[in-house]
């Protein structure tokens, strides 16, 4: 079986990078820090220009049409980059969510509108401290009517519509849940931006008030679609992970051979050596486990919840590794605001929280290898 990707793959990869490394430095990620606009609207459109945001929707809808794998190869550079754009949120969760379970007139109506740019979508979960479970949803949708309060909406400021996760009868388990649609900016509906440890994601409480809605998906299936989404979107996350970690691990070992301490460069030192290759070891081991997602997840194997749980939890490990002891390595200028280094260690934080707690993916892990082994 292989894992490697194709060399037209390859190909996308290289010009994705090349794009990014002249289009997307980390002067444009200070420059959204510092601005407050929460993402970078010249990039997004360029990004769009490009068909990035179509890779995976169908041609019939707008899209590329080419498939998970080129995704997968975007998403990684992207990570590289610590592209500040609410791709994750458009179009590993909201374009997603769509596909698995729209019908044809939501995929005419919403899939062209994102692969074109003009649309930017988020996923509303979440409505309390701790993992999202069924028993913990008290939005209700009933009647197209939408009603309670998200939080920690990643890019909800941002975007124009939302795929929201409410309760839709009196059950309190998985079968009491649905999808809804709604209009960010139709009435009914409050935003108020969140603090966020990476400026350049902002996240939103939204409320609902009785707001119009449209089912997505199968009333009682709302919790099934969604974990498939969020396995789909683990993987594509992964890649970022797997792509933000690699760029610290470079930034890591380029200052290493240039700077000196007591007459010798610090990368002599056996302490540097060691603390490089277990960023090495991290990063190789989250990237295979991120190249087993994306088979997983181009064939829609019967593996894939156990292929995501596995680079969820590997990726967001290996990001967080490194991107701290990236930091470790700068010594003091590291922990300054001139320096770059907590760019990515502030992007690693974010993405490891933006799917749940890393808690909940280590115990699907534990339960899915315990399925597959009985």
């Amino acid at each position: 079986m292989n894992f490697d990707f194709s060399d037209d793959q390859k190909m996308l990869r290289d010009q994705a990078h090349k794009f990014l490394s002249e289009k997307c430095t980390t002067k444009t990620v200070r420059k959204v820090f510092t601005s407050g606009d929460g993402y970078d609207k010249d990039l997004w459109k360029q990004i769009a220009d490009m068909g990035w945001l179509g890779t995976a929707i169908p041609e019939e809808f707008g899209g590329l049409g080419l498939g998970y794998l080129e995704l997968c190869v975007i998403a990684e550079e992207l990570g590289r980059a610590l592209a500040p754009v609410p791709f994750s949120s458009t179009v590993y969760l909201f374009a997603e969510a769509i596909l698995a379970a729209g019908t044809d007139e939501q995929k005419k109506k919403y899939l062209p509108k994102i692969a074109s740019g003009e649309l930017i979508g988020t996923f509303a979960r979440a409505e309390g401290a701790g993992a999202v479970t069924p028993k913990s949803i008290r939005t209700t949708f009933k009647g197209g009517k939408l009603s309670g309060k998200k939080i920690a909406v990643v890019d909800g400021m941002d975007a124009d519509f939302a795929v929201v996760l409410a309760r839709s009868s009196d059950d309190a388990g998985e079968r009491g849940t649905a999808l809804a649609i709604v209009d960010l900016k139709g009435s009914g509906v409050k935003r108020k931006a969140e603090d966020s440890i990476d400026p350049s994601r902002k996240h939103a409480a939204i409320e609902f008030d009785g707001a119009s809605a449209e089912a997505l998906g199968k009333a009682g299936e709302g919790w099934s679609i969604a974990a498939n989404v969020l396995n789909r979107a683990a993987i594509m996350t992964a890649f970022e992970q797997v792509g933000g970690s690699d760029s610290c691990l470079a930034m890591a070992k380029d200052y290493a051979m240039q700077r000196y301490a007591f007459g010798r460069l610090i990368a002599s030192y056996q302490a540097i050596k060691h603390k490089l290759a277990d960023m090495y070891v991290n990063t190789e081991l989250a990237r295979s486990n991120a190249y087993y997602g994306a088979w997983a997840l181009s064939t829609n194997a019967r593996e894939l919840p156990l292929a995501a749980a596995a680079a969820r939890v590997s990726a967001t490990q290996a990001f967080d590794y490194a991107s701290k002891e990236n930091i470790q390595t700068h010594g003091g200028i590291g922990f300054t605001w001139e320096a770059d280094c907590h760019f990515y260690y502030k992007r690693s934080r974010e993405l490891g929280l933006s799917l749940g707690p890393q808690r909940t993916w280590k115990e699907k892990l534990v339960s899915e290898l315990e399925a597959s082994n009985a």
